[in-house]
C-alpha cells in the first residue's frame, strides 16, 4: 500500500470511529501531515479532551497517551505502538520518590509532564518545560524543590529563582547527549545562524544557546525572528513544522543524536492497524488517575 493511501484509509477509519489523531513534533513527517492536532504533549492531550472525539489515538510516548487518559477518562485512548516509552520518564520509580521524599521531607515535589502518570499521583504539582519557572516560584511556601525527573531542566529553572532546586538525575538521552563541539562546529559552519536550544539540553549546550524554550516557544520563535539560519537544538522531527511555517529559512541540526528512537516507533502501518483493532488501549486506573489529575490541576492553576 502506498504511503497516500495508508494515509487516507487512516482518515477515513478516523472519521468511521468518530476518533481524533494526536501527533506530536518529533514524530514522523508522513505521520504529521495527517494529524487532526499538532503539538507538544500535554497541549495535545488538553486540546484533545475539548473535542467531541470519542476515541484519541495518540502519536507520541507512552506518558502522553497517559496524560490523555487522566485528562479524558471518558474517551478511549490508543497508543498504536507500546514499546513507545519515553527514557527519561523510566529514569525515576514510586520506590525512588519515597526514597528521596524521606531525604528531603521538606521539599515539595515538582514533577516534569514527561514522567508516568504514578509519579505525577505521587508528587505536589507538574510543571512543563514552558511553565517550569513559574510553577516553581508560585510555590510560596516552600524553600526546597525537589524537581524530577530531568536534571537539566531543573538546573535550567534554578537560575531564575532564589529557592533552592534539588535536581534529579535524570535527562532526556538524546537531548543531554549533544555535544558542546558539536555546536560550535555548526556555528562555524554558518556563521550567521541563531542556535535555539531546549531546556532538556546539558547545561554546556544551553550556555551556547541565544534562545532558550519549549518545542512549541522554539516554533514560535523560529516563526518571528528575521534571521534566515537557524540551529536547532532539539529532536529532528521539529524541522518538518518549521520548514513548512518558514519556507524562506534555513534550519540546521547540530548533531546525529537529535532522534527520539522510540518516538519514531509510531508508523502508519501501526496507526492503521491499532484503528481496526481498537488496541492497545491506555486507561491510568482512577487510584492513580485523581491524584495525578490534582498535580495536573495545580499546575493549570498557576497564572
Amino acid at each position: 500500500m502506498s504511503l497516500s493511501d495508508l494515509q487516507s484509509e487512516i482518515r477515513a477509519l478516523l472519521h468511521e470511529r468518530n476518533a481524533i489523531l494526536l501527533a506530536h513534533y518529533y514524530q514522523r513527517e508522513e505521520v504529521q501531515e495527517i494529524a487532526d492536532i499538532l503539538g507538544d504533549s500535554l497541549a495535545l492531550s488538553i486540546e484533545a479532551a475539548r473535542t467531541n472525539a470519542d476515541v484519541i489515538v495518540f502519536a507520541g510516548v507512552h506518558f502522553m497517551a497517559e496524560s490523555a487518559s487522566i485528562i479524558s477518562p471518558d474517551k478511549t485512548v490508543l497508543l498504536p505502538h507500546l514499546g513507545a516509552g519515553c527514557p527519561l520518564a523510566d529514569k525515576i520509580t514510586p520506590v525512588s520518590l519515597a526514597e528521596a521524599r524521606k531525604k528531603y521531607p521538606d521539599a515539595a515535589v515538582v514533577t516534569y509532564i514527561n514522567s508516568s502518570a504514578e509519579i505525577k499521583a505521587h508528587s505536589d504539582i507538574c510543571c512543563t518545560s514552558a511553565n517550569a519557572v513559574k510553577v516553581v516560584n508560585s510555590l510560596t511556601d516552600a524553600r526546597q524543590i525537589l524537581m524530577i525527573p530531568d536534571g537539566n531542566l531543573a538546573r535550567y529553572t534554578a537560575r531564575f529563582t532564589d529557592k533552592e532546586i534539588i535536581p534529579w538525575e535524570g535527562y532526556c538521552p538524546f537531548h543531554h547527549f549533544v555535544l558542546p563541539e558539536e555546536v560550535a562546529r555548526a556555528k562555524a559552519e554558518h556563521p550567521g545562524a541563531l542556535f535555539i536550544a531546549h531546556p532538556e539540553c546539558n547545561e554546556a549546550v544551553v550556555a551556547m544557546a541565544d534562545f532558550v524554550g519549549s518545542t512549541s516557544a522554539m516554533i514560535e520563535f523560529c516563526r518571528k525572528t528575521d534571521v534566515r539560519e537557524i540551529i536547532v537544538g532539539t529532536e529532528i522531527g521539529i524541522m518538518t513544522p518549521l520548514k513548512k511555517q518558514n519556507p524562506e529559512k534555513i534550519f540546521i541540526s547540530p548533531s546525529e543524536s537529535l532522534v527520539c528512537q522510540t518516538m519514531k516507533l509510531i508508523t502508519l502501518e501501526n496507526i492503521l492497524a491499532s484503528l481496526k483493532t481498537m488496541t492497545p488501549v491506555i486507561k491510568v486506573p482512577e487510584a492513580i488517575r485523581i491524584p495525578a489529575k490534582r498535580a495536573l490541576d495545580r499546575m493549570l492553576a498557576v497564572r
